[in-house]
């Protein structure tokens, strides 16, 4: 199995949807390791100011302006009920496109970018009725060598309201 480095890899260099298949943007967070599918990521920029927007959910951190775009981030420690951190050098935004939307994830670090073949991911651990909804945001779990990564649904990571609500918030009529 190859794994790429990021800066070996370009998503730019991407563009045919075949050569996205079955790989993912690696990143850690909470001293966890997560994948989103790469087909879903936009870029990656460094952490910036942030402003913030009453009324947002209390994992969302509020707006940046990414050369005129503005996009709305949400800081997955919080989103997975994860202790707040105070961002660092390493901490950076990943700029996906979910549901035709710009949303930026704020996580720890950026990992690499890897390829997982479907024989080497299982189903998310299903939970009692109850808690039927806390796997919803992870669609499988990669097995990389000595790595373990949850993969996230990032169709699921934020319901079309919430997505809705965060970028009408900045847009004007």
């Amino acid at each position: 199995m190859e794994e790429n480095k990021m800066d070996q890899l370009t998503i730019e260099n991407m563009t045919d949807i075949s050569e996205m298949n079955g790989k993912y943007l690696t990143f850690w967070t909470d001293g966890q390791l997560f994948g989103i599918p790469i087909a879903d990521v936009v870029q990656i920029v460094g952490m910036q100011e942030i402003t913030s927007i009453p009324e947002f959910p209390h994992y969302a951190k509020g707006i940046i302006n990414l050369r005129g775009s503005i996009i709305p981030v949400i800081d997955v420690r919080l989103r997975f009920n994860k202790p707040e951190m105070k961002y660092n050098e390493r901490t950076c935004i990943v700029v996906t496109n979910i549901k035709e939307s710009l949303i930026g994830f704020i996580v720890d670090e950026v990992d690499e970018v890897v390829k997982i073949d479907e024989e080497q991911i299982s189903k998310p651990p299903q939970l009692s009725s109850e808690r039927s909804d806390a796997h919803t945001n992870l669609s499988g779990i990669g097995k990389l060598q000595n790595k373990i990564v949850l993969l996230i649904n990032s169709e699921t990571m934020l319901s079309d309201d919430t997505i809705d609500f965060l970028t009408s918030a900045y847009e004007t009529n």
